[in-house]
């Protein structure tokens, strides 16, 4: 009801809450999945970054929080005006490589969010 979802305490690497007690998602499966989600995109202020959420088959409540050009480019921005040296990404392979239009405006877009 106002989009907190905890995470189990699951340790690793001495982490107290990690990606142990989740799992990541390809960006292709978040933007295919977000339009037919429960919430649509949301937007967190604090994160500066989008999250949805939806009900699996069994009728289990999950949130997906992830990285669009627009969160990209707010934290490549925020890097560039701190006189940071460089910014960096968790997985690039995650990206939609498909060839698709779709895919390819996506996945451009990304790329281009990271040099503000």
């Amino acid at each position: 009801q106002d989009h907190i979802c905890s995470l189990p305490k699951v340790p690793f690497r001495g982490a107290p809450c990690s990606d142990a007690a989740g799992s990541q998602v390809p960006y292709a499966t978040i933007m295919k999945q977000v339009n037919s989600s429960l919430s649509g995109v949301l937007w967190d202020e604090v994160q500066k970054a989008p999250f949805y959420e939806y009900k699996d088959s069994v009728g289990q409540f999950h949130q997906v929080w992830f990285d669009d050009p627009h969160s990209i480019s707010l934290k490549a921005a925020y890097v560039k005006s701190r006189g940071l040296r460089g910014i960096g990404m968790w997985n690039g392979n995650s990206l939609d490589y498909s060839g698709e239009a779709v895919a390819e405006q996506q996945t451009q877009a990304m790329w281009q969010a990271l040099t503000p």
